[in-house]
């Protein structure tokens, strides 16, 4: 039985400012601010959808919407402070946003998992219109937080590889989440289009410039190269931290599969970035023979051998027993320069 086609409908790239939560005395005042930050996107996406129109369907929000990042806190520190349970409150509020605003919201926080205490996840999520969780994303790349892969064979014991990259099979069409500095990661976004991903949710706190940036041109590469809407929302400012609060501020962006950047807005807080989103076109366009048609040309085992090897050594939080460690901060830095190692003893770099 063939599905129903699906409507183009209005995506939003919300470009909000993040109110960090650093300078909270207590786990207390860290959970109100947080609950307010809800409540201003909760009023935002209100007033966008009310600009916008009522197809307005899928919104999108910066990667530190939520709480910003951990400034020298140890990871127990910031899991406690900033870290929101997978059934916590937080969730459930941010429910109740999708279902007043009759959206599809995704964005990024700090997620605890009881099944490594002590550690924290980057997690991106997609919550429907009716209020649930229905993706939840561990980014699997990152220079100092806990990742998948850094406990790998106990996060695959539990969740699977199905786990590791998601994909929500919905009536927007199949989404998936990237985080943040992963665009500029190729196998990432493939994995997820040779999942089916249709739609890439992207949510990210980054520099502005009026150059491209590597970042920029990755969204435009993932777009085009899996034939794959992109949906990308940038910060529109960090405030309440150390950092020049507009130093990730701007260019939030819509991106088709042709690669070609649709809309994009300024610096600031914006709604800007607004654009209708065909899939029935890109359904299309992927079943369309011809030089164009990049996943369709694509030839993996060529490359199954390249990727066999290890680089960034998997399993570095478990100890031999593969029961999971909570190490300092230190630990990042030890195995970037291990890597860095292993580039060496691979001949990838030289030696001198």
């Amino acid at each position: 039985m063939t599905a129903p086609a699906i409507k183009p409908y209005q995506a939003l790239a919300l470009q909000a400012a993040c109110y960090a939560v650093n300078r909270c005395a207590t786990v207390e005042e860290t959970r109100e601010r947080m609950m307010a930050n809800i409540e201003r996107i909760h009023r935002q996406v209100l007033g966008s959808k009310g600009f916008i129109g009522p197809d307005l369907k899928l919104v999108v929000a910066p990667e530190y919407f939520l709480t910003s990042y951990p400034l020298g806190e140890t990871l127990p520190s910031w899991a406690a402070k900033a870290a929101i349970a997978p059934d916590g409150p937080e969730y459930a509020r941010l429910g109740d946003m999708c279902r007043d605003a009759c959206i599809y919201f995704s964005g990024n926080v700090y997620e605890t998992d009881p099944h490594f205490p002590g550690l924290y996840f980057q997690c991106s999520f997609v919550i429907d219109d009716k209020g649930q969780t229905i993706l939840r994303y561990r980014r699997l790349v990152s220079m100092f937080a806990p990742t998948p892969h850094d406990l790998w064979d106990r996060y695959l014991e539990i969740y699977g590889l199905d786990g590791v990259f998601p994909v929500a099979d919905t009536p927007l069409g199949r989404l998936a989440c990237i985080a943040s500095e992963e665009i500029l990661y190729p196998e990432i976004a493939r994995s997820l289009a040779l999942r089916g991903a249709e739609v890439f949710l992207h949510s990210s706190s980054e520099v502005c410039s009026p150059r491209l940036t590597p970042k920029d041109v990755g969204k435009r590469a993932r777009a085009y190269e899996n034939c794959a809407w992109l949906i990308s929302a940038n910060s529109g400012g960090i405030r309440d931290s150390d950092m020049p609060e507009n130093s990730a501020d701007g260019m939030s962006k819509i991106v088709d599969y042709l690669g070609e950047v649709r809309v994009e807005a300024g610096m600031g807080e914006s709604m800007v970035a607004n654009f209708s989103i065909d899939i029935e076109a890109l359904r299309r366009a992927r079943k369309k023979p011809g030089m164009g048609n990049v996943l369709a040309r694509q030839r993996l085992e060529l490359f199954a051998a390249t990727y066999a090897g290890s680089i960034y050594p998997a399993n570095n939080m478990l100890d031999a027993d593969g029961k999971p460690t909570v190490p300092d901060r230190a630990h990042f830095m030890a195995m970037q320069k291990q890597s860095i190692g292993n580039l060496v003893a691979h001949g990838v770099l030289s030696g001198d």
